[in-house]
Formats: structure tokens, C-alpha cells, sequence
């Protein structure tokens, strides 16, 4: 029998950063005297975005090095590289956040050959698989490696499915694609059964693999052929690269008219402190040419840089619902929030850099089969609760924090979702990132040819089909009554944390504000951002002394929706900061972060794991909430600043400042 080769230590990530410390100083633990495991370790710690500009073995020097203990960070540049480690040990949702491969990459070219966790998230468990980094979840694993067994590879990937155990034992998905999958045609077989509308998709575009038996029940391994494949510059350089070492001068594309490339991060990043201070810009110019010169290579329609240096035609999901996915299709991009196009009818996904890499040359994607989870949405929501309230209070739900919806696509419904139109949507199904869940999905509608019409001058007929069956099996069922929400808010270090923003025990000042990202950079978040400035240039108010107020548009189109709409005058008016196009703060690659631990940001993004927005505490809010804080200087929502400004009003003062001191 084969087995795992771990010359070296284990790593176990424990609560306590001195704990920590002590092992990378030489000392050796058990799990008894580590303590607590470190447990919903992000992607965005174990790589945190700065060290994402480095694609080669330089990335090995970068694992943990955003790992939080308590209020520490105890993993320094290329410490556990140097510490001989074989093994890594955490807490359950190992991986979770961000979709990049650098994190299971910058393990396994640190030495890390085993990763033990209580649990993974769906898509670093994948990825780990597609590099052949093994993954457990038998802590007991941990003493029997101390004691120097050997562990055997079948042990390993036992209950593991078919297809991820093929792909380990192959040493890694690029290799068992190029053996397998060059064939796999469509299986033409059609749906049975009562289906849910994401099950019919599936069904459409599954493969029949040679020698592995696929299905399409949850939990079984398939491979599907996408109708579109996208990537983005933070994975261009990996993907090339990867693709150059395994294929050659033999490397060619499968149907490279379905691919699109977005440079939709680093336009901004002269402008990050983060990699300014860190002195990477040589290594953002290279990703740059890399992504550009993978273009050229292969023919493939790009969506660049704007002209002038700043900002691009727009954030790569915000433009794929703008101008590609349509109802029906399957959709694979290489990032966690590609399921924003869901919001069309579409199921879309998030994949890694080897699963892209293996799709362009294979036309194949591999997943296990998620199960469906129904959100019921009944009634209206108030003025002044958006999509964003709503999906911070399915975050917060017990439940759905303790991991119900992780792996699952999220089917949004119910006669609720009529009053939500299209960009609202898509921040339901961007979000189910942060749920955990695979993908999301709203069966189109009505509301969903207006938006296509709108956007792009097409009317595309809704078929029959596209719609889950009556008595369609589901793995759970919620029901969120939309008229009960309020403004929500939730606290610095997890999308979880969520609160209503009237039950916060003391005023939080703020010392920035941002608006953008593609969760909040569309025509509707900037209508929400435009009713709040407005409001407020009307009566002479501005964005409050030592706050800072940034709104970046997500793509060109909405720029032009804005100028087109005199929206630019009010935010001029206030004192906001208008940026063009591009990811900017949202990846750490722009302005709008912090600089120093005690700033606090309140941001329209998707997610606020530590060091996603700078050093900073980020407070996530829904865009009225963000205008609204950056008027007051303190978090608080537009009902809340107009009622204040009402009893000023009715005192004989002037227009209100937030005295700042009280936080």
C-alpha cells in the first residue's frame, strides 16, 4: 500500500497565539496542550491579499502569515517553511472565504502535505484536491502521526468521492484531466424526476467520464460542461503558468469563444497602501503582463483596463449579469462570488485555478452534487431595508452559522422575491459566498426579461422548464418574513457577526465609508447611495470631519447610469471620493482600507475577515447605512440620521454633526 510521506512536524493552529508561537519556535504539542483549535481559519488569512501578487514557490514564504490568535498574528514571512512543518491542525470551516488557490498552494510549497481540520469548506476542499494537498477531518489522525505511523493513502481518501479520490491518487487534477477527460461528451440524458431548477441545469450539462461512475444525486461526483468559463488577474498568472508546466508548446484552449478574462483588481493598487508599503507593485505589473500576454496568447475577449491608468470596464461578476449569463446556462469563474449571475436564472459557481486550468483545455468541471436549500421570502421590505439587511440576517441566523447552508445552492423564492429587482437579487446570490453555500440561484421571471431588455436590448422568452417542480425535494427550508427586517450591521471579523443596527449597545463612530465592490457597486446600490447624499447636500450637510467617504462604481455602464442621472453633482456636494471602476478596497487593492489598527471602516462589501479591509475593524452595512454613517460619522441609518436631523431642526439649531467623542 502507498503511503503518505510527512517527514515533518505538525502545526497545530491553536487559539492562543502563544501557543502558536511556541511552535514555530521549535516546540513540539499535543491537542490536549494546544488548547482550543483556531476554527473558521479564512483563505483570506492563510493568504492574505498582498502576498496573492506572488504565484510561484516565492508564495511558500506567505502561508498562515493572516492567521489571527486572539489579537495577534504570530506566523511570520517563510515561518513555517523554515519550521520543517508536514502537518497543519485547526477548527471546523477550515478554508473558508475567498475561492483563491494561493492558500492550499502556499501550504503545500511550504511543506504541508496534510491538512486535519474539523471540517473544510466546499471549495478549499477541492482546491487542496486539485494540488494534491490531502485533507482529514480524523483529528485522530494528529497522535498517530507524533508517534511516527505511517498513514496510507487509502485511509486517507476512504470516505472521500470517487472522483476526489481519482484525482488524489493521480497526484492532482491537471494530470487525471489529461488522462480522462479529453473524451467526456455530454450524457444527453434528460432530467427525471421532480426537480429543483438547479438540478435540471445540472442534468443538462453533466459528462459521461470514462471509468467513473457519476451521478447527479447530492453528494455524488459529476463533471459539467460549462456554457461560459471566466477568470481574473489575481488567477490569470497562476492558471498560465500552471497550464505552460503541464502542456508545453503542446497547450491549447477547448472552445476559447467561451472564455472570458477580466483585469478587474489591480487598477488601483498605486493607490493601496498595502502594496505600496510593501513595495509590490513590480510583482502587480507582472501579474499584469502575465494576465495580457495569456490573452494574446489564446484570442480570448478581455475586459481591461480603463484608459489614464485608473480603475477597468468593470468587477468581472458585476459585468458577467451586465452583459453574458442568461437563464439556463452553467457558468464556472474563478472566484467565490461568481455566483452573482445566479440572480438570472443561471447556475454559476465558484471554482479554483487548477479546476479553470483543467476546464479551458478540457471543457470539464468538476463537483460534488450540492443539495438545494429553499429561502422563502414572504412580504415586502421596509423603506430603507435593502438585500444586503436581508442576507446579513441570514448570516446571523443560527442555523445558517452553524453551517446548514455550507455546500448547498440556495435557491431564493417565494412571493417575496417579485418586489426585488435584478441587482438586488445578485447581492442574494453573491453573498451565498459568505453562507458558504456552493451557489444561488432565483428562477427567472418577468422581472428578469425587463432586466435583460434594460441592459443589454434582448428579450430572451423564459421556457417552460425553468422553474423547480412542484414537490421538488429540498434539504431545508427557511422562511424569512421581509417586512420584520431592519437596517443590520455586522461587527469586525466575520460576515456572521450580524446585529440589527438599533440594538448596538454604545455609538460606533467611523473613520471611513465605502461604497462599491460587486455586491454594492451597481445602479441600485448607487440610487441607495444618491437618495442618502442627497438628502443631506440639500440641507448643507457633508461627510462628517475625519471621515473619509469613497464610492466606486462596478462597471463602466453604472458610471454611466450615474452621469447620466446628475447623481455625481450630490456626491461632489458631500465630500465623497469617487473612484472608477474596479475591485479597489474590497480586495485590499485600493482606496478605501485602513492604515492603522484603530481605524474603523464601515463598507458595503461582501465580507470583513481580519486584514480584508486593512488592519482595521470593518463594520459590513447595506449602502443607505454606509452614506448614512459617513454623514453622521458614527453607524447609523438613513431613518436615523433624518429623524436626528428633524428634532435639531425642531430645536432652532443648525444641521446636525454627530459629536464623535461619545464612541
Amino acid at each position: 500500500m502507498t503511503t503518505l510521506p510527512l517527514p515533518g512536524r505538525v502545526l497545530i493552529l491553536s487559539a492562543d497565539p502563544a501557543v502558536i508561537a511556541d511552535q514555530l519556535g521549535g516546540r513540539d504539542l499535543d491537542l490536549r496542550s494546544a488548547g482550543p483549535l483556531r476554527a473558521e481559519v479564512s483563505t483570506d488569512e492563510i493568504t492574505p491579499l498582498p502576498s496573492l501578487v506572488y504565484f510561484d514557490e516565492r508564495l511558500a514564504d506567505h502561508a498562515y502569515t493572516g492567521v489571527k490568535a486572539g489579537d495577534a498574528l504570530p506566523v511570520g514571512v517563510g515561518a513555517v517553511r523554515q519550521g520543517g512543518f508536514s502537518v497543519t491542525v485547526a477548527g471546523g470551516r477550515y478554508g473558508k472565504g475567498s475561492s483563491r488557490e494561493h492558500s492550499p498552494l502556499a501550504e503545500r510549497m511550504a511543506g504541508i502535505r496534510l491538512v486535519i481540520a474539523e471540517s473544510f469548506e466546499r471549495i478549499y476542499r477541492q482546491n487542496a484536491d486539485n494540488l494534491g494537498l490531502f485533507t482529514s477531518t480524523d483529528l485522530g489522525l494528529v497522535e498517530r502521526i507524533r508517534r511516527g505511523e505511517a498513514i496510507e493513502v487509502e485511509e486517507l481518501v476512504a470516505d472521500r468521492d470517487p472522483v476526489a479520490a481519482a484525482v488524489l491518487r493521480a497526484g492532482g487534477l491537471l494530470n487525471y484531466g489529461r488522462e480522462r477527460l479529453g473524451t467526456a461528451a455530454l450524457t444527453g440524458a434528460a432530467p427525471q424526476g421532480r426537480l429543483t431548477l438547479a438540478e435540471k441545469i445540472l442534468a443538462r450539462h453533466a459528462l459521461a467520464v470514462p471509468g467513473i461512475a457519476t451521478g447527479l444525486a447530492p453528494g455524488q461526483s459529476a463533471f459539467v460542461r460549462p456554457d461560459l468559463r471566466f477568470i481574473h488577474d489575481i488567477y490569470t498568472a497562476m492558471c498560465r503558468f500552471m497550464l505552460r508546466e503541464a502542456f508545453g508548446e503542446a497547450l491549447a484552449l477547448r472552445e476559447p469563444e467561451s472564455i472570458l478574462t477580466f483585469e478587474d483588481h489591480y487598477s488601483y493598487a498605486h493607490r493601496s497602501a498595502a502594496h505600496v508599503a510593501r513595495g509590490l507593485l513590480p510583482q502587480v505589473r507582472a501579474l499584469s503582463e502575465a494576465h495580457r500576454a495569456f490573452v494574446a496568447e489564446h484570442g480570448l475577449r478581455d475586459h481591461g483596463y480603463l484608459p489614464g491608468g485608473e480603475g477597468s470596464e468593470g468587477i468581472s461578476h458585476a459585468l458577467m449579469a451586465e452583459q453574458y449569463a442568461l437563464p439556463g446556462q452553467l457558468i464556472a469563474g474563478t472566484d467565490s462570488h461568481t455566483p452573482h449571475s445566479g440572480a438570472l436564472g443561471c447556475l454559476a459557481f465558484g471554482v479554483g485555478t487548477t479546476d479553470m486550468a483543467n476546464a479551458m483545455t478540457t471543457g470539464a468541471v468538476r463537483l460534488a452534487v450540492p443539495a438545494v436549500l429553499r429561502i422563502e421570502l414572504q412580504g415586502s421590505l421596509p423603506r430603507g431595508v435593502t438585500a444586503k439587511d436581508l442576507v446579513l440576517h441570514l448570516l446571523a441566523l443560527p442555523s445558517l452559522r452553524a453551517g446548514e447552508g455550507v455546500g448547498k445552492i440556495f435557491e431564493f423564492g417565494g412571493p417575496g422575491i417579485a418586489g426585488l429587482n435584478t441587482d438586488e437579487r445578485t447581492t442574494l446570490t453573491n453573498m451565498t459566498a459568505e453562507l458558504g453555500g456552493f451557489s444561488g440561484i432565483v428562477e427567472p421571471d418577468e422581472e428578469t426579461r425587463r432586466f435583460l431588455r434594460e441592459r443589454r436590448g434582448i428579450d430572451v422568452p423564459i421556457e417552460p422548464w425553468m422553474r423547480s417542480d412542484p414537490g421538488a425535494h429540498y434539504a431545508g427550508w427557511i422562511t424569512v418574513d421581509q417586512s420584520s427586517l431592519s437596517p443590520m450591521v455586522a461587527a469586525p471579523g466575520d460576515p456572521g457577526r450580524g446585529l440589527d443596527l438599533g440594538a448596538l449597545a454604545a455609538p460606533v463612530r467611523v473613520d471611513i465609508a465605502y461604497g462599491g465592490s460587486c455586491t454594492a457597486g451597481k445602479r441600485e446600490d448607487f440610487d441607495r447611495y444618491h437618495e442618502v447624499l442627497a438628502w443631506a447636500a440639500e440641507r448643507g450637510m457633508r461627510v462628517a470631519p475625519g471621515v473619509e467617504l469613497y464610492l466606486q462604481f462596478g462597471t463602466v455602464a453604472v458610471r454611466d447610469y450615474c452621469e447620466a442621472k446628475g447623481y455625481l453633482e450630490a456626491f461632489r456636494k458631500v465630500g465623497a471620493q469617487i473612484l472608477q471602476p474596479a475591485c479597489g478596497a474590497c480586495a485590499n487593492c485600493g482606496p478605501g482600507t485602513s492604515t492603522r489598527p484603530d481605524q474603523v471602516t464601515v463598507s458595503a462589501i461582501n465580507r470583513n475577515f481580519p486584514g480584508r479591509g486593512g488592519p482595521g475593524g470593518v463594520w459590513l452595512a447595506s449602502p443607505p447605512t454606509v452614506a448614512a454613517s459617513a454623514i453622521a460619522g458614527e453607524l447609523i441609518s438613513f431613518e436615523g440620521l433624518q429623524e436626528g436631523a428633524a428634532g435639531i431642526q425642531a430645536e432652532g439649531l443648525r444641521a446636525p454633526r454627530v459629536d464623535r467623542s461619545l464612541s
